[in-house]
């Protein structure tokens, strides 16, 4: 296999003063606990956690619009719920699968069965047993067409039927093998939730949801902030916390701030004590600062790409698709726009992803090569204003951005990717709109171009991204071949990687399915999906999940 030759950030590596970010060779999610055996005192910091506290997290991604994240599926949710909610699953932070609400896991010779034991004596915060039948309420909730569920929804697609064995054992029966049901089961979209809570209205279920988890909560003042109140009786970390027992801090007000600059300026005033989607000039000024932390923890999954829309003109001509990704010079936008806070992707999985094939000959800046690609394509024609047409018809790329999840300086890389296509006769239409739009863009397939971040544990997610079945919606209307891929060869590659139990062979056909979609040029891969998070320096214990990079806060304390 060709490996990712980028510098690969450990996710959920912190930097206090550097001025570049560590580079490592395999995923890896660090700690920020500082822990030692001198007790606190009121007058000065101590290094051991203190109990008490409320943190005052601001996010500047878009605030959800229900906070159960079985409805849709999004990163805004799996980003909250992450501190209420818990999985069956966990992942350590060298890609191992561990016992999170599930003590241990058995699968039959044939892959058809998995049987998954509780931990004993868990409890919902409203009183409600972890047992057998609440996880089979939960696999059903995913399922039912009624929630909408799209992430949890596509997850859970091989899974034909759950069984209580007996309180403490849950069986899932699927229709064929899954090689990727562990970490399907280890993401936040399919945490596990209170099943009395999930007979109540959908509403009042997307207000408050009800988990097992070390925060619950409180209150939702829409277009504020959520308040997260710590849960006394939590007994149910995952096998790699560091705190076994419940939370240090009180609470968390959990507030939605999208301007950047008022995110960050709120954080350096101490009204917020940690921010996320961080600008890479604040990165910058964070890491020389000494008030200041840097929690680096980059997305498992899919790299952040532009997805060509291959279902209809222009993008249907392969020719027409790798023009433009000749015409667009990346690198420099990438190198200018970052800061050094992002490095170039060349492929389609994210760099922790171990089994990511990186093709950088693909996806070089080469304005000669996309001239005559064009030609070749019969783009022969120019009108007045220097766009290439065809049969009257302009060269037009109809390109929605989401603003709440494109932050500026991404927004800006497609303004120059706008540009050098511009030279080459690309009429580029980048269209701003917000989230809601956005989705009904995708849902209307009015679009040729668009950068649609997807966050799934494992390679697998190519499988979701790319298969032919994709192109049709999930329950919520959400469809995740945005590059409307249907080739038989590469369905049979991903099906079977799907289905295999062999490392070395998983291995085999999910390198020869990357090669075939990146050469196919449905995507233009940019860099991985970023997650920076700014801390302030008395903020001690925070993590980013080895899952899906959400911080949890399970584990942190103020050392004030």
């Amino acid at each position: 296999m060709r490996t990712n030759p980028r510098s690969r950030r450990t996710a959920g590596t912190v930097s206090r003063h550097a001025p570049t970010l560590t580079a490592v060779a395999a995923l890896a999610i660090a700690t920020l606990a500082l822990t030692g055996c001198t007790a606190p005192t009121p007058d000065a910091a101590s290094d051991s956690p203190r109990t008490g506290g409320t943190l005052t997290y601001a996010s500047g991604d878009a605030e959800p619009t229900c906070l159960d994240p079985h409805v849709g599926g999004n990163y805004p949710q799996a980003l909250l719920s992450t501190q209420f909610l818990e999985s069956l699953v966990s992942r350590d932070k060298g890609g191992e699968i561990v016992p999170w609400l599930a003590s241990s896991w058995t699968t039959s010779a044939d892959g058809l069965t998995w049987e998954f034991t509780l931990k004993p004596d868990v409890t919902f915060t409203d009183g409600t047993p972890l047992d057998a039948a609440a996880v089979q309420a939960n696999v059903a909730h995913l399922q039912n067409p009624e929630t909408g569920s799209s992430t949890g929804y596509l997850a859970l697609g091989k899974v034909v039927s759950t069984e209580a064995v007996s309180p403490e054992v849950v069986k899932f029966t699927l229709s064929e093998p899954d090689s990727a049901l562990l970490e399907s089961l280890s993401q936040p979209w399919l945490a596990i939730e209170s099943p009395t809570a999930l007979k109540r209205s959908q509403d009042d279920n997307c207000a408050a949801p009800v988990g097992t988890g070390p925060f619950v909560v409180t209150k939702w003042v829409k277009q504020n902030a959520v308040t997260l109140t710590r849960n006394d009786a939590y007994n149910s970390p995952p096998a790699d916390a560091t705190n076994t027992g419940p939370a240090y801090l009180d609470g968390i007000t959990w507030r939605f701030i999208p301007e950047s600059a008022s995110r960050y300026a709120a954080l350096q005033a101490g009204d917020v004590d940690v921010i996320d989607n961080a600008q890479p000039d604040t990165i910058v000024q964070a890491e020389k600062s000494g008030s200041l932390q840097h929690l680096d923890a980059p997305r498992p999954g899919a790299s952040n790409r532009i997805e060509l829309n291959s279902s209809k003109p222009p993008f249907n001509d392969v020719k027409v698709r790798e023009a433009f990704i000749r015409s667009a010079n990346v690198d420099d936008a990438v190198s200018s726009l970052f800061q050094g806070t992002a490095t170039r992707s060349y492929s389609a999985l994210s760099s922790v992803e171990p089994l990511a094939v990186s093709k950088p000959e693909l996806f070089t800046y080469d304005q000669k090569a996309a001239n005559a690609l064009l030609d070749e394509a019969g783009w022969t024609e120019r009108d007045t204003d220097g766009y290439r047409v065809k049969d009257g018809v302009r060269l037009h790329v109809q390109f929605p951005v989401s603003t709440n999840q494109s932050i500026p300086a991404e927004q800006s890389l497609f303004e120059q990717i706008q540009a050098t296509a511009k030279q080459t006769g690309f009429e580029v239409a980048l269209e701003p709109m917000d989230l809601g739009s956005w989705y009904a863009a995708l849902g209307n397939h009015e679009y040729n171009a668009v950068s649609a971040p997807y966050t799934k544990v494992g390679p697998d997610v190519l499988r979701i991204l790319y298969h032919s079945s994709g192109i049709v919606p999930a329950p919520s209307g959400y469809f995740a071949n945005n590059a409307q891929v249907s080739d038989p060869k590469l369905d049979a590659l991903l099906t079977q990687a799907g289905q295999v139990s062999d490392p070395a062979e998983r291995k085999t056909l999910e390198t020869d399915a990357q090669n075939l979609l990146l050469s196919g040029f449905y995507i233009l891969p940019l860099y991985d999906q970023q997650n920076h998070f700014l801390l302030r320096s008395d903020v001690e214990g925070v993590r980013a999940m080895p899952t899906v990079s959400t911080p949890t806060f399970q584990g942190a304390w103020l050392n004030r």
